[in-house]
């Protein structure tokens, strides 16, 4: 961390609070997504399905699964909110590592993007493959 907003190699610096903040609604972004499973999987298909007990660890599963990322989205948030504003840092390398883009845009300081979850709700019925 540094106090200054640009180093001598002219990479931008930010506050880390406000990166926290990004991240953790990414993590609140994925809960969602993670959450729009159950339905799928629970669906009424039949009651065999649904008495196996390796269905009910699938939807444990996704239940914590959810769970954890609220939690760490509410951990984040709660060390963000307490950083002061001057602890800044750079977060170009660590964007490098994410390969989905609409959550590297996300996650810069300068682009305010929709969550993922409220797109591919609104795209209902498209495909895109990968």
């Amino acid at each position: 961390m540094t106090k200054s907003p640009i180093d001598p190699g002219g990479n931008l610096h930010e506050p880390l609070n406000d990166v926290m903040a990004r991240i953790s609604s990414e993590l609140v972004d994925v809960a969602e997504l993670i959450e729009r499973l159950e339905p799928l999987l629970s669906n009424g298909r039949s009651t065999e399905f649904l008495a196996s007990p390796d269905h009910m660890r699938v939807m444990q599963g996704i239940d914590l699964a959810v769970q954890k990322a609220r939690g760490l989205a509410g951990f984040i948030d709660g060390i963000g909110e307490r950083l002061d504003s001057d602890h800044l840092i750079d977060i170009t390398t660590a964007l490098n590592l994410i390969t989905l883009e609409d959550m590297k845009r996300r996650l810069k300081a300068s682009i305010h993007a929709a969550p993922s979850a409220e797109i591919y709700q609104k795209a209902s019925g498209d495909l895109e493959f990968f």
